[in-house]
């Protein structure tokens, strides 16, 4: 990655290491993973049941600290912080996107993407509800401002959940699966909106098991037995704008 050369680096991984005691046996998680990720990639990382995607996720997170090794994330040491501290740099520095939304019922779109601000005292209530509505105006969805998620679709729901994590301004945004949910022409709609924040500026890095969404990413990073086997940079990424428009369009029953 000698091109990112002169471009900040938002997370370092340096030799993480993560064991779980299950029972009378060490199981070695992660393995020694070590990589950088610099300001305004797009980097999709891949591996299938057991590789540590999981485990490397919630190191990513901060939702745990390595056994071993150094995390750093936008120039901050995470690994031995106390768990408010880590709940705090959670909250300022990621933005998360799940597979499976996690919005409230019962609670409009614009107050669910109030909500990572209610946890900062210095944003008055004016400041929220006006972040709140840019960001959802950035995911297309200004005119869904008060609906709630029984009267949104699941890809409405997904760019609710995107708005979310985008309203504290955060540092990378971290994707879960966050297409895994939705029908294929919806997955597309979502990888457009991912691109266009790339192209925005923005850092994503989006953990999936699907090896098709490596195609319109920048870089790809493959995990296998708790290692990175793979890290490679993606000379050719393809529009996700072009291949939603060569899909048919659903025809009303």
């Amino acid at each position: 990655m000698e091109e990112q050369a002169n471009k900040k680096i938002v997370i370092e991984l340096q030799d993480v290491r993560r064991n779980f005691i299950v029972g009378d046996e060490v199981v070695h998680a992660l393995r020694g993973v070590s990589f950088k990720i610099y300001e305004g990639e797009f980097v999709t990382i891949m591996g299938t049941s057991g590789s540590g995607k999981s485990t490397l996720l919630n190191q990513l997170g901060c939702l745990d600290t390595p056994t071993s090794g150094e995390y750093i994330l936008d120039g901050v040491s995470v690994r031995t912080m106390k768990r408010r501290e880590r709940a705090v740099l959670r909250n300022r520095k990621i933005g998360f996107v799940f597979q499976n939304y996690n919005l409230l019922a019962k609670t409009t779109a614009v107050e669910n993407v109030e909500l990572p601000l209610m946890y900062n005292s210095s944003v008055s209530a004016k400041e929220r509800r006006e972040r709140a509505i840019q960001a959802l105006e950035m995911v297309g969805l200004g005119n869904r401002l008060f609906h709630k998620s029984n009267q949104m679709s699941g890809g409405q729901m997904q760019r609710v959940a995107i708005a979310r994590a985008l309203v504290n301004n955060p540092a990378v945004l971290l994707a879960d699966e966050a297409t895994g949910n939705l029908d294929t022409r919806t997955s597309f709609e979502i990888l457009v909106l991912f691109q266009k924040l790339h192209a925005m500026g923005r850092t994503i890095i989006f953990v999936t098991h699907n090896p098709d969404i490596a195609h319109y990413s920048s870089r790809n990073i493959i995990l296998r037995d708790g290692q990175v086997k793979e890290d490679t940079a993606n000379h050719e990424i393809l529009s996700a704008a072009e291949t939603l428009a060569q899909l048919p369009i659903p025809q009303d029953d």
